[in-house]
């Protein structure tokens, strides 16, 4: 599976995640500095926009072109994460998403081995990018998974949620 596949399917994974959560757990908080399912799914759409798909562009549109920092605790002690749909954030995230893997499949050869600068990382190519990308998706599929098993099915073994130590 390509890098981009595993990008294209990410939307996929999480409707079925999330399919037949009710809402009261999707908003619930974990824990208090925890992310409900509701605010990693806004998070995730903030971040497809704001973060990857932007660097997309501009080392499209410039290879070597410097990165602005994301500030993922910034934004989260803005409240930017908190208190959104969790279906509006997650349609806007598949929105965006189909937009970017649309874009990166018609990507003309050579275009992976473009750069960009972060400035504190230092260089990395689209391809790095690319995996970053994924890499993200997949720690948020986690958390989501987690957040799911521990409020939405655990609940709902009985007796046997003894045997369970969730950890969203």
């Amino acid at each position: 599976m390509s890098v981009i596949d595993r990008l294209a399917a990410t939307p996929e994974i999480l409707r079925l995640l999330m399919e037949d959560v009710p809402e009261d757990v999707a908003v619930a908080k974990p824990a208090p500095g925890r992310w409900s399912v509701a605010e990693v799914l806004e998070h995730m759409s903030h971040v497809e926009g704001h973060v990857f798909r932007a660097r997309l562009d501009l080392i499209l549109e410039t290879s070597g072109a410097e990165m602005e920092p994301y500030d993922e605790k910034a934004f989260d002690a803005a409240g930017t994460y908190t208190g959104r749909d969790p279906e509006d954030s997650f349609a806007h995230f598949e929105e965006q998403r189909e937009d970017a893997v649309e874009l990166l499949r018609d990507l003309p050869e050579g275009a992976l081995e473009r750069t960009g600068v972060h400035p504190a990382l230092g260089a990395f190519t689209l391809r790095n990018l690319l995996h970053d990308w994924a890499c993200h998706d997949l720690g948020h599929i986690r958390q989501i998974a987690e957040l799911v098993r521990a409020g939405a099915l655990i609940p709902e073994t009985g007796p046997l949620a003894a045997k369970y130590s969730p950890r969203p």
